[in-house]
């Protein structure tokens, strides 16, 4: 009795053939090719220990850049009450401009042979801006906690800026200097105006005065 035809369809091994070199090569491990905290010189005319020391003080700014950064975004999700829509507003502007100052020190750092900080583990490990609560804080607290990690992060960025130009390093003196410092000073005269005691209906001094006066 002839055996009835195969009604399956091709095999896996039938419709793989053919296509090894086409296959994603997956579940690949292998030791580290650079490890964190070693330099790959590059020929940028720096010595090595300059580069090392840039990178340390670098990966310092960018753990907390990357925590200023996200402590903008929580604000700008928990934002409440009557200033609501300019500040979600704001506080998403800075956002934007924090975490284009990320690319800036993390290329800076691989510029000088080093590797930058990636994971948010290390940041956190790193950074040495306070951890806020989880929940959602007063209009004034939220001002305040940014205005603070501002500071911390400009006090460290000048010591830093000078470290870089007594070394010799005009590329990270310039990043921190014209990038870094510039970009958070005027953060902070944006945010610090929004907590100056200013009455909203009537000059300071003026008594009395109705409307038709």
């Amino acid at each position: 009795m002839a055996s009835k035809p195969d009604k399956r369809g091709p095999s896996y091994d039938q419709l793989s053939a053919g296509t090894r070199n086409a296959r994603p090569l997956l579940h690949q491990n292998a030791p580290e090719i650079q490890p964190y905290g070693k330099i790959a010189k590059l020929p940028i005319a720096l010595d090595e220990k300059v580069c090392a020391a840039s990178a340390e003080n670098l990966n310092q700014l960018l753990a907390d850049t990357i925590t200023l950064r996200d402590l903008y975004k929580k604000h700008h999700w928990q934002v409440a009450g009557h200033t609501f829509y300019q500040l979600h507003l704001l506080f998403d502007k800075h956002y934007g401009e924090q975490n284009e100052l990320v690319d800036t020190i993390a290329e800076r750092i691989q510029s000088l042979g080093a590797i930058s900080l990636a994971m948010a583990a290390d940041v956190a490990e790193t950074t040495i801006i306070p951890r806020p609560p989880r929940g959602r804080e007063e209009v004034p607290v939220q001002i305040s906690r940014l205005l603070e990690a501002h500071e911390i992060l400009l006090k460290e960025a000048r010591t830093m800026a000078k470290q870089a130009d007594e070394a010799g390093d005009d590329g990270t003196n310039d990043v921190i200097v014209s990038d870094i410092i510039r970009t958070n000073e005027l953060q902070v005269w944006f945010l610090a105006e929004h907590v100056v005691d200013v009455p909203l209906v009537r000059a300071e001094g003026v008594k009395g005065a109705s409307a038709g006066s």
